[in-house]
């Protein structure tokens, strides 16, 4: 199978990390949502990444759905989450809000790229959205008592958690401080040490009009 999409958004990265931990293989395209659009419309027709080809051809879409399949695939004995509960509950919640925030990053650095003027109500609306969703997340982390935010393993909500952090503060410094968020800072800088983030990484690279 392969994974379709660049390392520097941080739903790719955060698919290509888990399937790392589960020591699943799979081929990279790093192909761009922009400057390799028709390449990825045969596999995904809203040509956003990250899409995930399976061996017989078929493509999975949305980091989240493509998350529920790994899980899946490997069991619920090794599945990155809890299989059900409150627990469950958690780990999804924490991923909604960080999944919304990369969202809002995400919309914040087309706004800048592909505008000449931007439109100042729809940055202050993301700006604000971003904070509402780090601060929350700052809350959450600083509560959790375990090494990571469920446990002493990682878990998905972890690792979209640390790829999310790490592109938002990549493309918006002015909104996310270590001395504001601490705890969101600590726990960037711990996943951001293990090999496979390490190896899984790509500076971003806005795109241009």
């Amino acid at each position: 199978m392969f994974l379709i999409g660049q390392y520097d958004s941080p739903f790719v990265r955060r698919v290509a990390i888990a399937m790392r931990l589960y020591g699943l293989k799979f081929d990279h395209k790093p192909w761009s949502t922009f400057g390799d659009a028709e390449k990825i419309a045969p596999y995904n027709p809203l040509r956003r990444v990250p899409t995930l080809v399976l061996d017989d051809g078929e493509a999975l879409i949305d980091s989240t759905a493509i998350i529920d399949y790994l899980d899946e695939l490997v069991g619920t004995d090794r599945a990155m989450i809890a299989a059900k509960g409150i627990e469950r509950r958690r780990h999804l919640r924490i991923i909604a809000l960080a999944t919304g925030l990369g969202d809002k990053s995400v919309s914040l650095v087309y706004e800048s790229a592909l505008r000449k003027e931007k439109l100042a109500l729809w940055v202050d609306r993301c700006e604000a959205q971003i904070k509402g969703a780090l601060d929350a997340l700052e809350q959450a982390r600083d509560a959790a008592t375990t090494p990571y935010l469920f446990g002493a393993g990682i878990g998905h909500s972890d690792i979209a958690l640390a790829c999310v952090l790490r592109f938002t503060v990549e493309a918006h410094s002015h909104l996310f401080t270590p001395q504001a968020y601490p705890a969101l800072s600590a726990h960037s800088s711990m996943c951001e040490a293990l090999p496979v983030f390490k190896e899984i990484v790509q500076p971003l690279s806005p795109p241009k009009r």
